[in-house]
């Protein structure tokens, strides 16, 4: 049975730089997926993740999401739990 909210999906789009909007619930099986997608991208483009569709994450995925952002990838639109997540594993 389907469920709502229970896809991981990512888009891309770019304009001068590159936005991937992350939506549904995305956990450890989907960060390898999202890094590769990162490393693809040309070095010079800005990334940006866009969070604004992320319902659920856990605890590897806010590692990586802290990771990026240490590497200068904009969190867009990430959900306050999500960002006070981020800042307590500071």
């Amino acid at each position: 049975m389907f469920r709502r909210g229970k896809m991981f999906k990512i888009t891309r789009a770019a304009n001068g730089e590159v936005v991937f909007k992350v939506s549904g619930r995305m956990g450890a099986g989907n960060v390898g997926e999202l890094e590769a997608l990162i490393r693809a991208e040309v070095k010079a483009r800005r990334i940006v993740l866009d969070l604004k569709d992320l319902t659920l994450v856990d605890e590897v995925v806010v590692s990586f999401l802290r990771r990026c952002e240490a590497e200068s990838i904009q969190l867009k639109n990430c959900p306050l739990y999500i960002r006070e997540w981020i800042t307590g594993e500071r």
